[in-house]
C-alpha cells in the first residue's frame, strides 16, 4: 500500500490533482478541502488511501491523516463508497461530519448529495461510538504547523510510539507553542512520552 506522495504538483482541480514524483505523474482523486490547502503550492505531500478493482487502480490523496482515516471510517459503512466518501469531504468539514455524526444530526448528513435518510441513519450507528471516544479536532494550527505537525507525528510512528499518544503530545506541545518547527515539536514531545 502506498502511504503518501510527495512531489511536484504538475495539475491543480478541485477533485483531482497530478502530481510527479521523479518523472511519473500520479493521478489522485482529493477532496475541496485538500484542494484548499494545496491551492498556491507547487510541492505536496498527499497521505494516500488506495483502491484496486478490477478495473481500476484508484488514488485518494488526503492533506493530512486525519482526514484520510474519517474517510475510511466513512467508507466502511455499508452504501458509502469512495466517491461519496469524497462528496462528504468536499461538501462539509471533517469536525462538521464528526459533530453531526455524534449529535445525531441526520438532517446534516442527508445535504451531502446522494445520501438518503437510511444511510445517513446507518452511518450515525456504525460511526458515533467510534468517533464520540475521539475529541474534535480544534483547527488551531496553521497550515505550516499542520505540516510540521504531521512531519513530527510521522517521526514518532517509526520511532515506535503509539500514533494516538504521539498525537495527544504534539497536539499539547502546539497549543502551548505555535510556532515551533519539527525538530522542536519531536524534542518537546519525546519529554512527554
Amino acid at each position: 500500500m502506498i502511504e503518501y506522495l510527495n512531489g511536484k504538483l504538475i495539475e491543480l482541480n478541485p477533485a483531482h490533482v497530478v502530481i510527479d514524483i521523479n518523472g511519473m505523474g500520479y493521478f489522485v482523486h482529493i477532496s475541496l478541502s485538500t484542494y484548499t490547502q494545496l491551492s498556491g503550492q507547487q510541492n505536496a505531500r498527499l497521505y494516500i488511501h488506495q483502491v484496486i478493482r478490477e478495473d481500476a487502480h484508484l488514488l485518494y490523496g488526503f492533506h493530512n491523516t486525519d482526514e484520510r482515516e474519517l474517510f475510511r471510517m466513512l467508507i466502511s459503512v455499508s452504501g458509502v463508497g469512495a466517491n461519496t466518501g469524497m462528496l462528504f469531504l468536499s461538501s462539509l468539514s471533517a469536525n462538521e461530519i464528526k459533530s453531526s455524526i455524534v449529535s445525531d444530526d441526520i438532517n446534516k448528513l442527508k445535504s451531502v448529495k446522494g445520501i438518503g435518510l437510511k444511510t445517513a441513519q446507518r452511518i450515525v450507528v456504525e460511526l458515533k461510538d467510534k468517533l464520540a471516544k475521539e475529541p474534535l479536532n480544534a483547527n488551531i494550527f496553521s497550515v505550516e504547523n499542520n505540516t510540521c505537525r504531521d512531519e513530527a507525528l510521522s517521526a514518532l510512528v517509526t520511532l515506535g510510539f503509539a500514533r494516538k499518544n504521539a498525537e495527544k503530545v504534539i497536539d499539547m506541545t502546539l497549543s502551548k507553542n505555535p510556532d515551533f518547527k519539527v525538530e522542536q515539536i519531536i524534542k518537546e514531545a519525546l519529554r512527554h512520552m
